[in-house]
């Protein structure tokens, strides 16, 4: 049986697209299995999906001063060599990137094995653990056209980012009874999206235009853990959670307009399912600026609507609500028109053509 072992971690960014890849790769004859860090997020992720996962240590690739940056080397040397025992005896035929600080001790204990690897890199601008591991790859695979002439010539591919199928099959009807909305005049469903941990500056903004919000819309706020207001449990036409994982293609379903982070997993999400969006990016302080990149060029595409968050306040979001809803058919007009779909089946055969077997 052809052997593949995937890593990929540190955020869930990191993890999920590898998830969305395993149905196909296993109908393809593929023996799956995981390496990851010990404790991290991707260990639960991987877990659920019933693939043996494997944990090694790793150290954060850091651009600032740290005084774990004098530390953290020696957990990567550690992890590089606990990854190399475990490829030794697992044998796989192959190796899957996804990126993350963990994958970089993973790809080159691979390569000094002579496993070939395959790595995606999911936003505009490559990230620091992909770029470390340019050297032992065999092809980059890209969420973005842009994204091949910034890798090594004659390695990087366009393939868009993998979908999870199950979010394309959500129930609009099991939604509106999960989230107990019942509104007689049938208003629009508005989804706000803060990521994984939230976004508290669109969770203010948000709670504070409520009551302006809740006269066109229903509101479906997913915040964050932690980052429930449970003064507004009761409020009439908008739901809370801090987190949703088996109702989200459910909720996707319902939903008509979505308020998202500009995450190269969100957004490549919103335009599979096909849903007018508003993406309020990390601002450059708070991240390297990928995902303000990422909306830039979703919003040059005719996907997004772009809001900076530094111009965030009550007028722009109302009327960049207004705008989109009033526009929402021309955003699905180009979403269906758009390239970068099939992304499962690109990376699956590009996976295929470079193993060993």
């Amino acid at each position: 049986m052809k052997k593949l072992l995937m890593t990929g971690g540190g955020t869930a960014g990191h993890c999920i697209p590898n998830l969305a890849l395993i149905p196909s790769l296993e109908d393809m004859g593929f023996m799956i299995s995981y390496m990851g860090s010990y404790r991290g997020i991707e260990r639960k992720l991987v877990n659920e999906e019933k693939v043996p996962y494997y944990g090694i240590s790793s150290g954060k690739l850091r651009r600032y001063f740290d005084l774990k940056n004098f530390s953290d080397p020696f957990r990567v040397i550690k992890g590089y060599a606990e990854a190399h025992k475990i490829i030794k005896e697992l044998k796989p035929d192959i190796v899957f990137s996804k990126g993350g600080f963990v994958s970089v001790p993973v790809v080159w204990a691979a390569h000094s094995l002579h496993i070939p690897v395959v790595i995606h890199e999911s936003d505009m601008t490559p990230g620091l653990a992909n770029k470390l591991c340019y050297d032992a790859a065999a092809r980059v695979c890209c969420s973005f056209r842009r994204t091949v002439d910034m890798v090594p010539k004659g390695k990087g591919v366009f393939t868009g980012t993998p979908i999870r199928k199950s979010l394309l099959n959500g129930d609009r009807l099991k939604a509106r009874s999960f989230v107990g909305i019942r509104r007689e005049d049938e208003l629009p469903c508005l989804m706000v999206i803060g990521g994984s941990l939230g976004a508290q500056s669109v969770n203010d903004e948000v709670r504070h235009l409520l009551p302006k919000l809740l006269k066109k819309y229903n509101v479906i706020h997913l915040c964050g853990k932690g980052k429930l207001d449970h003064t507004l449990h009761r409020t009439h036409g908008y739901v809370q959670y801090d987190y949703i994982q088996d109702e989200l293609p459910d909720l996707f379903a319902l939903s008509d307009l979505v308020i998202s982070r500009a995450g190269s997993n969100a957004i490549f999400e919103l335009l599979a399912l096909k849903k007018p969006n508003i993406l309020i990016p990390l601002p450059q302080g708070s991240s390297r600026g990928d995902q303000i990149l990422n909306a830039k060029a979703f919003e040059k595409a005719g996907y997004s609507y772009l809001l900076p968050q530094e111009k965030m306040d009550d007028d722009s979001l109302l009327s960049a609500l207004d705008y989109v809803n009033e526009h929402r058919f021309e955003y699905i007009d180009a979403m269906e028109r758009a390239p970068e779909s099939g992304a499962v089946e690109n990376i699956c055969r590009i996976i295929e053509e470079n193993a060993l077997f």
